[in-house]
């Protein structure tokens, strides 16, 4: 787990709390999908201290606090804040967990778990932008974080077993990233229905292997593409 740097001249600051702001007050619009009214403060205080700007492309960060997703080149996109925050909240992290996120990205995800959690272990199926992402992650200092190119579908099984499980893509359930999370572990998804329509829906599976799922609200994210 690391701690962002927090900069008191930093020229972002501002943005940021407004985007923290901004965040608050949509997961009051949309308590009755996501059944709260606040996400958890560790959660909403490290949205409000990881640069969002130094994930973006240059010619983005003016909107880089805007609550809204951003292209990153490749077709692919940095993920809404709000969405973001949602996510990283259901996942239920605690300092000792280690946890597979599927869609490196930018790597802004994986940077605010980061600081939640001991390790993150990341999977990126575009080879510049797992370069890209690896290379920003370390150079911001969240050295607790391991990425690598690979087919999300398969996992990282030589890492496994995870106490939680993000993906950052929709599509269906992989039966590998099931196998890959731990008894009494959580997995957030964009789960995709046969009319294309995606819930991010939340796995738990139980101590007996069992899984659960929990539909949240609608949501539109890049598909979660099998290489193999």
């Amino acid at each position: 787990m690391v701690r962002p740097i927090v900069n008191n001249e930093d020229p972002y600051a501002e943005f940021r709390q407004q985007m923290v702001d901004t965040i608050n007050q949509e997961v009051i619009e949309t308590a009755s999908f996501i059944g709260k009214t606040a996400l958890d403060e560790r959660v909403m205080q490290t949205i409000g201290m990881v640069p969002r700007h130094e994930f973006v492309p240059g010619a983005m960060k003016p909107l880089a606090y805007n609550d809204c997703a951003l292209s990153i080149g490749q077709d692919q996109t940095i993920s809404q804040p709000y969405i973001v925050a949602l996510m990283t909240d259901l996942l239920a992290p605690t300092a000792d967990h280690r946890v597979l996120e599927v869609g490196t990205g930018s790597g802004y995800q994986a940077a605010v778990l980061a600081c939640l959690v001991k390790e993150v272990f990341s999977i990126e199926r575009i080879p510049e932008l797992a370069t890209m992402a690896s290379e920003t992650l370390q150079r911001l200092g969240y050295h607790n974080v391991k990425v690598r190119t690979g087919n999300g579908y398969e996992g990282w099984p030589e890492r496994a077993p995870f106490d939680s499980i993000v993906v950052t893509a929709g599509g269906q359930i992989p039966e590998k990233l099931i196998e890959q999370l731990k008894p009494g572990g959580r997995m957030v998804i964009p789960i995709a229905d046969h009319y294309s329509s995606q819930y991010l829906t939340v796995l738990e599976k139980d101590l007996q292997g069992q899984i659960q799922k929990r539909k949240i609200l609608a949501v539109r994210f890049v598909p979660l593409v099998n290489d193999d």
